[in-house]
């Protein structure tokens, strides 16, 4: 038998901590492509507009996203279904997909937009560090190495390469929160409390957005199955079966992937925290609004501020790791979709594994190409990045909807979780849902004389 075969074959999760732990994987990837455009421009651009204000908003918002991640994992290795497979079996209107295929097809061209913008936050970097070089040969030098790096590796490449960046970014972050209480911008009792109290803004446009990407954004939502089962997590499980044997490996393996995201969460809502706190104590006080002209420059004062004005090269370092590993993350991810989408949509058929890998690699090498046109037709970094986050807050409450019909209907009760957790997918439903309708509202309220 060739060890193809052999790590084929159904094998039950580890129980103990040390197995456990090096089974991790698919969480610190999302937490690669989380922690970036969200905590790096989104979240301080909201602390500097509103102050903490919104303090109870950004927890909500990791929060609850935590409990459709996993029920959406669950499915996933239990069924061997990818997301995009997934959400085609949704009833209600189809065609050639069902409608929620279309309404993910549009937030996924929204996206493109978004890391288009990180691209051109990121040439932006580099120009700032003195590298006398034009912003469309930086940011086609950042397309071409992420395909190149991407084509030529797998998983092991991204989980490693994603794991130091998060790492970097969240001890830096989380020192810069506690160097900020000896600075004359310390964070008080006061302000903590006034930001936990139920409150909304004068203006919500700025505020959806951020909820849209931080935490676990409706992209995430969508990636993380992937992550999953490339890992190994539904191959380990087996074709599913009735037996007890496959209901106790499900359940060892659904754990894991438990573990996995709630890792995950730790790690994305300390960045968020420490990115929202530096955001509202530094740039509010400051009277600094993050804009499309001056956006590096005016996130660099929340490092220059509390490491030291020579502190402004760590942060260039810093926010250049962020950007790349959120732009490398979220290529290879949205290449797997690409790969789905292209057979779900009929346009390809896949004979072997090996055609579909294939697929990836041409969407690792297409889907750069795509980011760098339009951050080169466009500009305006900020402006790019919430296209995409008001696209994918206005997708979450569908994938809240889509959590609980597999949960109620999809579901093997073996595999069922407990009251207290689905009360939980039921809160962060309603929440989802509750924060798309406000929108839409406040925006429909614009338009009436």
């Amino acid at each position: 038998m060739s060890t193809t075969e052999e790590a084929s074959l159904p094998v039950s999760a580890p129980t103990d901590w040390l197995g456990t732990l090096r089974h991790l994987g698919p969480g610190l990837i999302i937490s690669a492509v989380i922690v970036g455009s969200g905590e790096l421009i989104a979240t301080p651009k909201l602390g500097a507009s509103v102050g903490f204000k919104l303090l109870w908003f950004i927890i909500l918002g990791c929060l609850v996203k935590v409990f459709v991640q996993i029920e959406l994992g669950r499915f996933a290795v239990s069924r061997g279904m990818t997301t995009l497979e997934a959400m085609n079996i949704i009833p209600g209107p189809r065609f050639i997909v069902s409608w929620l295929v279309w309404l993910w097809l549009l937030m996924y061209v929204a996206l493109v937009f978004q890391v288009a913008g990180m691209v051109g936050g990121l040439a932006s970097i580099i120009n700032l560090a003195g590298i006398p070089v034009a912003n469309w040969i930086l940011a086609l030098g950042v397309g071409v190495s992420c395909s190149i790096l991407l084509v030529v590796g797998r998983y092991r490449l991204v989980e490693v390469f994603s794991t130091v960046m998060v790492a970097l970014f969240t001890v830096c972050t989380m020192v810069a929160v506690g160097i900020l209480q000896g600075t004359p911008f310390a964070i008080t009792p006061a302000q903590i409390i006034e930001g936990l109290k139920f409150q909304m803004p004068d203006s919500f446009t700025v505020a959806f957005g951020t909820f849209g990407i931080i935490g676990v954004g409706a992209s995430e939502l969508i990636y993380y199955p992937y992550w999953c089962l490339e890992k190994g997590y539904g191959r380990s499980i087996g074709p599913r079966e009735s037996s007890p044997a496959w209901f106790e490996r499900a359940r060892g393996w659904i754990r894991i992937m438990r573990v996995d995201a709630l890792v995950s969460f730790v790690i994305y809502t300390s960045a968020t925290l420490a990115f929202y706190f530096l955001g509202a104590a530094i740039l509010k006080a400051k009277g600094l609004t993050v804009e499309d002209n001056r956006m590096i420059e005016t996130l660099s004062h929340m490092y220059r501020e509390t490491f030291g004005q020579s502190s402004y090269w760590l942060f260039l370092f810093g926010a250049a790791c962020v950007l790349y590993s959120t732009v490398f993350g979220a290529t290879a991810s949205n290449a797997r979709l690409f790969a789905d989408a292209l057979s779900i949509f009929k346009l390809v058929e896949y004979k072997t594994p090996e055609d579909r890998v294939k697929m990836v690699k041409l969407g690792c090498v297409l889907l750069p190409c795509a980011f760098v046109g339009v951050y080169l037709s466009w500009g305006a970094p900020v402006s790019l990045v919430f296209v995409g986050a008001i696209a994918q807050g206005l997708m979450l409450p569908f994938l809240a909807f889509a959590a609980l019909y597999f949960h109620y209907r999809h579901t093997d009760k073996e595999l069922l979780p407990g009251r207290s957790w689905v009360t939980g997918l039921w809160i962060a439903g309603l929440c989802m849902g509750a924060v798309g309708l406000y929108q839409v509202f406040a925006q429909f309220s614009k338009l009436m004389p």
